[in-house]
């Protein structure tokens, strides 16, 4: 037996064994073409001399260090080969090789034999997917650390929800506040408050998000110091903006609000906070709010606010205040979510400009 990556030439093959082990959920010709030519996925294919015994499919987050696999399949009268254990240690390795730190997949409920398999690989569960399959039956989610030496210290930040879709700057500001300061009464009720402090007003659709300077300023009223790292001197996220008497009215909160830094005396440095800058100022104690573009992890082109939450030698870890419930996500896949260090770079950008925003939120030295 050999495992290899598949090729469209397989695409028969692929087709004809999906139908040999599964009666539903199963992958079209159309979905593996996809998969295989424009997906963001990896397929292999085990195969001996008698043809193609089991093929496993590897899904890559766009925006994190996360592998999802999606399927895997082995012919029926090939089972008990160890050909399953085969294809899932080769996906391990592919993964990993991809700056994946964590790979996960969902089970049948009522399938004990991969459950063995995978809990005896080293895979956790940790969540549920009710009504998950065709038929209705409940998927277990697993997950499993592809390098057991990645155990950064990842308590250090504490994680709070976002309540509305455009509140996630106030709930990162929160995030640090609290993390800074546990006696920080956290509430719906505060995530507003800071909302209306810190909105822009306007921004590409709807209500106004929050840019580094409203948040800075409302930590800074809060007993916060803030220091602000942005990559532009002009008005800020106001290229997406069409209308022009939206571009003003942004243009003139942002003044005031540059007004009232220029007299508190907050830090405000016109360049890039690299990536060890960032993790030498969290280090020294600093809870870094950094605005990230939501394409790559949600295909949605607006502005998002994460926080970094640990580092290690190959990834960044973030806590997202947004959890997509519609795709099955819990709060467990929005804390200390691993970002590949050069994927960080990535998303760190927004807009046409490409917009870098850093704010660096520490406790206030009274002395």
């Amino acid at each position: 037996m050999d495992t290899r990556a598949a090729s469209t030439v397989d695409l028969d093959a692929l087709v004809a064994l999906e139908k040999h082990c599964f009666d539903s959920d199963r992958i079209s010709r159309r979905q593996f073409r996809h998969l295989l030519t424009r997906g963001h996925a990896a397929t292999f294919v085990a195969e001996a001399d008698d043809g193609l015994l089991g093929s496993v499919v590897l899904l890559f987050s766009r925006g994190t260090a996360t592998a999802r696999l999606y399927s895997i399949a082995v012919a029926p009268e090939a089972r008990g080969r160890g050909i399953a254990r085969t294809l899932i240690e080769r996906c391990e390795k592919e993964a990993w090789a991809q700056e994946r730190a964590w790979m996960r997949l969902e089970i049948r409920k009522d399938n004990t034999p991969s459950i063995r398999l995978f809990e005896s690989l080293g895979y956790r569960r940790f969540g549920i997917h009710i009504d998950y399959y065709a038929d209705h039956m409940d998927a277990w989610r697993y997950e499993k650390a592809l390098d057991q030496r990645l155990k950064p210290r990842l308590d250090r930040v504490s994680w709070y929800e976002q309540t509305l879709e455009f509140t996630c700057g106030p709930a990162c500001l929160i995030m640090a506040m609290q993390s800074l300061d546990p006696t920080t009464e956290v509430s719906r009720s505060l995530e507003l408050k800071l909302w209306r402090e810190a909105t822009t007003i306007f921004m590409t659709s709807g209500l106004g998000g929050c840019g580094p300077y409203g948040l800075a300023l409302a930590a800074h009223r809060r007993g916060f110091d803030a220091e602000i790292w942005v990559n532009d001197e002009g008005v800020q996220m106001v290229d997406t903006v069409r209308s022009v008497e939206k571009k003003e009215v942004m243009a003139l909160v942002q003044a005031d609000m540059e007004q009232e830094i220029a007299a508190l005396g907050i830090p405000v440095h016109f360049d890039v906070l690299e990536p060890d800058a960032l993790e030498a100022a969290f280090d020294a104690g600093a809870i870094p709010v950094v605005l990230i573009s939501s394409w790559q992890i949600y295909n949605e082109r607006s502005p998002h606010w994460v926080v970094v939450s640990g580092f290690d030698e190959h990834f960044v870890y973030v806590n997202d205040p947004f959890v997509d419930y519609e795709e099955g996500e819990t709060a467990v896949d929005s804390i200390n979510m691993p970002i590949g260090r050069s994927q960080f770079e990535q998303i760190t950008r927004y807009g046409r400009k490409g917009l870098r925003a850093v704010v660096l939120i520490t406790r206030r030295n009274e002395a």
